[in-house]
């Protein structure tokens, strides 16, 4: 009989993990009338990746690698999953769809170092990329972030961090019903199911693929 043997993980990845740990636990409102904790990083990588959530995203990928080298720990690995996975269903998550309707007001404001991002034709007259024009033609105001025709960028990431929390903990919690964005009328329920399921058919639906800011698609 073969016995698998891993090797335990180094100083500097315990302290990586004490560090998610400590951030995923501590408490803080992500709802709309709310704040993220400072801890969570939302001015990194602009204008693309300046939003909350993808340091939920990038805060997820180190813990489905430290439980494949260190799966008695699953269920520590599977707490701080499970955590950035509810913070991805509030509405500071979804913020710049939340909040950002039709062109960009400042798109004639923008910085030089934005020139590599927009057709030069169009400098001053088109959004820089992280814009998401909620509301922009001809798909009107779409306020399910998981259901609009846009956002592909949230719920393709949502829709990993829902995976790598089943693949850690083997825990089906969230492909029962729950609810996002929740606020006053502006609240939507999901599946982890229906929320892949949905992207599934949005790509099969579209030969050019899903659109991420409205009317932008990124082939990479």
């Amino acid at each position: 009989m073969t016995v698998r043997t891993h090797d335990p993980l180094d100083q500097r990845s315990l302290g990586w993990l004490r560090y998610l740990y400590r951030k995923a636990t501590t408490p803080d409102d992500w709802s709309r009338n709310g704040h993220p904790h400072p801890h969570w990083d939302n001015k990194t990588g602009p204008p693309m990746t300046s939003f909350h959530r993808f340091d939920l995203i990038d805060s997820a990928y180190a813990m489905a690698l430290m439980s494949d080298r260190t799966p008695a720990w699953s269920e520590v690995y599977s707490r701080v999953l499970d955590e950035v996975v509810e913070r991805h269903t509030s509405w500071w998550a979804a913020e710049d769809w939340m909040t950002q309707f039709g062109p960009d007001p400042e798109r004639s404001n923008y910085p030089d170092k934005y020139r590599a991002l927009i057709p030069e034709a169009l400098w001053g007259d088109y959004d820089v990329p992280g814009w998401t024009a909620n509301g922009i033609e001809p798909y009107g105001v779409q306020m399910d972030p998981v259901a609009a025709d846009g956002m592909l960028f949230f719920k393709g990431f949502f829709g990993l961090i829902l995976g790598l929390h089943r693949y850690v903990s083997n825990d089906p919690k969230w492909n029962n019903p729950f609810e996002m964005i929740r606020d006053g009328d502006h609240t939507f329920t999901w599946t982890h199911s229906e929320v892949v399921s949905h992207l599934a058919e949005q790509w099969h639906g579209r030969q050019m693929g899903c659109h991420c800011e409205n009317t932008k698609i990124w082939p990479y």
